[in-house]
């Protein structure tokens, strides 16, 4: 997966590496998915399937690209009826790099940005935090449907999968970040030992 720069006090290079772990997550479902889950539908449902979900989040992630950041080069579309597991992932981790970029580029405060519009009916938003928690959230939840719905075919995720979703300080480490620690606080038990010597 790309790399972005250690991480540091800035607001913006923050962001960025967070969205970035945020698809390190999207990567870690496709890795442990069952194959056979890809195209599956449940009985009687005409609803997404899995391809169909992650081939959407990229082609919304090119959607955000082009209405907010036009100078960005867009990766190449998915299309969901063709492409394979192993087609989506890199696709992903390209889209999701890019968006990376736009997200550092829009939350600079020495960078005038235009807005970002999460679709072309909708009024731009200022560049800022309800941007980034916005696209978080719209991939959050998509990737929510697609565990629920190999778990609804017989295809749960194993362990690794759904308790790695939550392993957020190896998450960042995968991808080459290290999550801004503050220095832990003395506890009543620490003070108590260090008395007692």
């Amino acid at each position: 997966m790309p790399r972005l720069p250690v991480p540091s006090s800035s607001l913006p290079e923050e962001t960025a590496q967070a969205f970035l772990v945020n698809e390190r997550m999207n990567q870690l479902v496709l890795q442990y998915l069952d194959p056979r889950a890809w195209r599956a539908k449940l009985p009687g449902q005409k609803a997404r399937t899995i391809a169909d979900i992650f081939a959407h989040v990229h082609n919304i992630r090119r959607k955000w690209l082009r209405l907010s950041a036009p100078y960005i080069k867009l990766p190449a579309p998915l299309d969901r009826r063709r492409c394979a597991p192993k087609q989506a992932r890199a696709a992903l981790a390209e889209s999701a790099l890019r968006c990376a970029e736009m997200l550092a580029e829009a939350l600079d405060p020495l960078r005038e940005g235009q807005g970002f519009l999460r679709d072309g009916w909708a009024r731009p938003w200022k560049p800022g935090v309800a941007m980034f928690a916005y696209m978080i959230v719209h991939e959050a939840h998509h990737r929510g449907q697609a565990c629920m719905l190999a778990h609804q075919l017989g295809y749960k995720l194993p362990g690794p999968a759904g308790y790695g979703l939550w392993g957020w300080e190896k998450l960042y480490k995968d991808c080459g970040f290290k999550v801004a620690a503050v220095p832990r606080a003395e506890s009543r038990s620490d003070k108590r030992k260090k008395n007692a010597r």
